[in-house]
């Protein structure tokens, strides 16, 4: 472990303590002080699920408030060494700026200063004050870009301390979405964050409820403003001719086709000219161009601002696996009622156990009664599946698999520790969370504990070592079909663990780099997992074993579903484009993508596909995702329970810049 400076934050009177809080409670801290020659301090950890980062952070301001110097070391979220350097200096009326860490080498010269955003950051109550006292609240970035704050609320909170004033701003230019924060009655940082990750004051945590509360009453007036200005309702039949429409039950494009949908229903299919147009009717032109279902993200733990990027990349049904969950089903209902812009919400439960590397929950079980009473309550609020976690007590999962069954929910997970995927499956779990539980199947006497990140490691070192032909994987593999065990192999959250280097654009997200905000484009830089020197190749070597399991999985009929965990819309395209590089024929990717989906989660009667009597999930892509697999970027038009969205306004809403240039 890091150790904290000499001057600790225990010799400082005036240490100023915040507790994060995970979903499950306390997981780290971040200290601040100042030393006796006016250096601010920061030291910043927290664990999760023994992955997490732990920095320190020495700043020097000068007498305008901006950061004269930055020091940071440490260790980032997957334990690489951190040592990031900035220099601002004035010189004849030019400001000089210098930085250099893991991923850029960088020096400009300005005719003003600019507020440099670390890389990796440990500390709080700098910047957000600094813009405060800036004209119009407005404050330039380096890199680049430009911040903007707005004071929204002030809230009266009461403690055992006793009552304190606090006051609520947001954020604008640091990402995709506004970003809320809170300061005390002094100005400094106070809170920021959700139910699922939090910074806040430590001996205020109990106070989190109320804060949380205030975000979401101010969040919610923003989202549904944004709905009713984006969300279109026809209120007439709508009619789509001269499609190229993708048949997902066949697999095959029938060209020039026409669908009409009225209300949220598709009534009609045929081929142009043979299917009568109501009277009245919107009619869409559709060029060509083709017309297929919505698609299904089948791995995400999204957030209410998710919504915009996956119905902009056209994915119209996502399914959470692991969320807090009274959030998450007011969020359906918000999706459903377009009163947030969203895709359908499929839930899965999640279960975990209690200890040291349990995941981000409440739902932690030890005892069959505490399995039974998590389980029921997820039955009870109209949840689909049971996830199970990696802490979880192996002698519950034959339990916890029956008494789901019983109730109808499938049940999948991340295989818990103590067990093999082949116990696991043969146990009557219906589903595989994440492609490297495939190869752990293989290594139970030499991976000895999955709940650590060895679970990622290991799998990066050895996986291009794991013969794919022998009879031990084929042995597998067939035991996956013969149970019809489904697989979910997030192939691109790997892709940037093992491929991502400091200072490349992580693989994953280089064809989109240019589009989003500055501040999202550089996280792109980070790199992925510590790689030693000597293993570099390897790294690139078993990402491509990934993709050839996942082949292999489809080549003997494996039921493969297409999921994330990544940034929500973007990481879906790049999934896809992986598939079919894997050597998947583009159209049973586009299969996966859609009906095999609704297939696995039984909602195929009503979607999946684009048939007469079906839900009106469909979107417009500009290309020919069967001839080129990364045309399904291209998506132009969406609609979803026949009410319509126009991707444009979506990335426009949220500062991603519209696709241009050539089809690849």
């Amino acid at each position: 472990m890091l150790a904290v400076p000499a001057v600790t934050a225990a010799q400082q009177p005036d240490t100023i303590r915040t507790t994060i809080l995970f979903a499950k409670g306390p997981s780290g801290v971040q200290k601040e002080w100042t030393a006796a020659d006016g250096s601010r301090h920061f030291y910043f950890q927290f664990n999760d699920r023994g992955r997490g980062p732990e920095l320190t952070e020495r700043v020097t301001l000068g007498a305008d408030g901006f950061p004269g110097t930055i020091e940071i070391t440490g260790y980032d979220y997957y334990k690489v060494p951190v040592n990031e350097r900035f220099v601002l200096e004035q010189s004849g009326g030019t400001w000089k700026a210098a930085w250099k860490n893991s991923a850029e080498s960088t020096s400009v010269a300005r005719a003003t200063p600019a507020y440099y955003l670390p890389m990796q950051d440990a500390s709080a109550n700098i910047f957000e004050p600094l813009v405060l006292k800036s004209p119009n609240h407005r404050l330039a970035l380096l890199p680049q870009g430009e911040a903007r704050v707005e004071l929204v609320r002030h809230l009266a909170v009461r403690t055992a301390r006793g009552v304190d004033t606090l006051t609520l701003y947001v954020t604008h230019g640091l990402g995709f979405t506004p970003s809320l924060w809170w300061a005390d009655a002094r100005g400094r940082f106070f809170a920021a964050g959700s139910s699922w990750f939090m910074l806040i004051r430590e001996g205020y945590e109990s106070v989190q409820p109320m804060l949380l509360a205030a975000q979401a009453t101010v969040d919610s007036t923003r989202t549904a403003n944004l709905a009713k200005s984006i969300i279109r309702r026809p209120q007439r039949a709508v009619v789509f001719r001269n499609a190229n429409l993708f048949d997902s039950e066949t697999g095959k494009a029938k060209p020039r086709s026409m669908v009409v949908v009225s209300g949220n229903r598709i009534t009609a299919v045929g081929a142009d000219g043979s299917v009568p147009i109501p009277a009245g009717a919107e009619v869409v032109d559709v060029g060509g161009k083709m017309l297929m279902p919505g698609m299904w993200d089948m791995h995400v733990h999204t957030s209410d601002d998710d919504g915009l990027l996956h119905m902009a990349a056209g994915v119209t049904t996502a399914r959470d696996l692991a969320n807090d969950v009274d959030e998450t089903v007011r969020r359906r209902k918000r999706f459903d009622d377009g009163a947030l812009i969203g895709p359908r919400l499929i839930l899965a439960g999640f279960l975990d156990g209690p200890g040291p590397f349990a995941g981000p929950t409440k739902a932690l079980v030890s005892t069959k009664d505490s399995a039974l009473m998590w389980i029921d309550r997820y039955a009870k609020l109209g949840y689909r599946q049971i996830k199970v976690y990696s802490s979880l007590d192996t002698a519950l999962v034959p339990f916890i698999i029956a008494e789901s069954h019983k109730r109808g929910l499938r049940v999948s997970g991340h295989v818990p520790n103590g067990m093999t995927a082949d116990e696991f499956v043969r146990a009557g779990a219906d589903e595989l969370q994440h492609v490297n539980f495939l190869f752990l199947n293989f290594w139970r006497d030499s991976v000895k504990d999955t709940r650590t990140p060895e679970r990622f490691t290991a799998p990066a070192q050895r996986a291009a070592l794991l013969d794919l032909q022998s009879d031990r994987v084929k042995r597998f593999i067939q035991l996956l079909r013969e149970r019809g065990t489904v697989i979910d192999p997030t192939l691109v959250a790997f892709e940037g663990m093992l491929l991502a280097r400091p200072g490349s654009l992580d693989p994953s997200y280089a064809a989109v780099a240019d589009r989003v905000p500055p501040n999202v484009r550089r996280g792109f830089l980070t790199g992925g997992l510590p790689v030693p020197d000597s293993l570099d190749q390897r790294y690139k070597d078993s990402a491509v074993a990934f993709q050839r399991m996942v082949k292999a999985a489809y080549d003997a009929g494996v039921p493969i579903v297409a999921g994330t965990d990544a940034i929500a819309g973007f990481a879906y395209h790049r999934e896809l484009e992986l598939y079919a590089a894997a050597g998947i024929p583009n159209s049973d990717v586009l299969r996966i993508a859609t009906l095999n989906a609704a297939k696995v989660m039984k909602r195929d009667t009503e979607l999946g596909s684009i048939a007469p009597g079906k839900l009106a999930d469909l979107i417009i892509v500009d290309g020919n995702p069967i001839e080129r697999m990364s045309d399904i970027r291209r998506v132009t038009y969406v609609m979803k329970d026949g009410a319509i969205y126009d991707p444009a306004a979506l990335y426009k809403a949220i500062g991603v810049q519209p696709i241009i240039g050539p089809r690849m």
